[in-house]
């Protein structure tokens, strides 16, 4: 929008240099949408800053309440301002790829994605971690030295709290090897509110982990991860 509004003042300018007859007074007349294409340029660049450290607080906060772990958030709705937890009584006892705070999973689905997660590390080297959870009932910051989350860890946080059941912290290694839209779009299909009320949020976690597998797989290049399962 500020390049379109800065040619648009720039254009008829030209057009009354090639015109006027009048040096001293066309050099008079050109500051004019020169001042308010600068200042057009200025407010933009003022509203974009001040957009993005809005949005910048907003992934934060939906950060904190999920994990705070300071890598990428994908998946989130609308957020509000929630204080971040750290409940290490939460964690299990063992180690474990799968933390079930909320009850959303049976131990034979537990089982089933924790093999999963197993072939999948070994087969490609990325770390799937799943927590599923109902704010503010989470270990919260505490999964991040449990789970050892580095640049290829991917932390899917099942929790209804924010409409949509799906949300993830991706490493940035991934980020590089997996589109930013399969996030987004495995979100809108399997976590969405009404596909997990109907289905169950077991169904939704089952079918995401599905469809990340499926996509970690397929080697790298435009058009991996372009379709979902």
């Amino acid at each position: 929008m500020a390049v379109a509004a800065l040619q648009s003042s720039i254009l008829p300018l030209k057009l009354q240099l090639s015109l006027a007859p009048n040096g001293k007074r066309l050099a008079r007349r050109a500051c004019i949408p020169l001042i308010i294409a600068s200042s057009t340029q200025q407010n933009s660049s003022h509203f974009q800053r001040r957009f993005q450290s809005i949005t910048s607080s907003a992934l934060q906060l939906a950060l904190s309440s999920a994990l705070a772990l300071g890598i990428s958030l994908f998946g989130a709705q609308s957020v509000e301002a929630k204080v971040g937890v750290n409940k290490p009584d939460l964690l299990p006892k063992e180690f474990t790829t799968v933390i079930d705070v909320a009850g959303f999973l049976s131990a034979g689905q537990e089982k089933r994605l924790s093999q999963e997660i197993q072939d999948l590390e070994k087969d490609t080297g990325y770390k799937l971690r799943i927590l599923a959870q109902n704010y503010p009932d989470t270990p919260g910051l505490a999964i991040k030295d449990f789970w050892q989350v580095d640049d290829r860890t991917i932390v899917f946080v099942a929790d209804p709290t924010f409409g949509n059941i799906i949300n993830f912290n991706v490493g940035s290694l991934v980020d590089l090897d997996v589109p930013r839209s399969f996030w987004n779009r495995l979100a809108g299909k399997y976590g969405n509110m009404f596909y997990w009320k109907e289905k169950g949020e077991d169904a939704s976690i089952e079918a995401a982990v599905m469809a990340i597998s499926h996509c970690l797989r397929e080697p790298v290049g435009p058009n991996n991860c372009s379709e979902l399962l």
